[in-house]
């Protein structure tokens, strides 16, 4: 089960140079075991939007949620108190916190490109090294 960071999804849709093993990963990997958070959904749209890629946006949404099995989650208010351990305890910005949270609070592995993470007690992996 994996929590498929913002980057990973931005890579595929903008088909920046890692798109091809974005690619793969998504095509050998059921739907019903990524997830995505409501924050990395949110920046998704933001960036799409200003880079004037709506119909991307429409098509990532209906791939992923309506034709795929992608699920949504999201953090409560009360989740924060463990964000701000989190974001200092591995000297993380909030989206990063975000993301690290609740992949813990699902069990989850973090799907990144990010290396931020990998100073982390969870780490990350990149689509490449799962084995799908």
């Amino acid at each position: 089960m994996y929590l498929v960071d913002t980057n990973v999804w931005l890579e595929r849709l903008l088909g920046q140079k890692r798109s091809e093993e974005v690619g793969y990963f998504l095509a050998h990997t059921s739907s019903e075991r990524l997830f995505i958070t409501d924050f990395a959904f949110h920046s998704i749209g933001v960036v799409l939007n200003k880079l004037n890629k709506d119909e991307v946006l429409l098509q990532f949404v209906h791939d992923a949620f309506r034709q795929g099995a992608v699920s949504l989650l999201h953090l409560k208010p009360e989740d924060m108190k463990r964000m701000i351990k989190v974001m200092s305890k591995f000297s993380l910005d909030f989206d990063d916190a975000y993301q690290y949270v609740t992949a813990e609070k699902y069990r989850l592995t973090i799907v990144s490109f990010d290396s931020d993470f990998d100073r982390t007690e969870k780490g990350r992996k990149t689509p490449a090294q799962l084995e799908v």
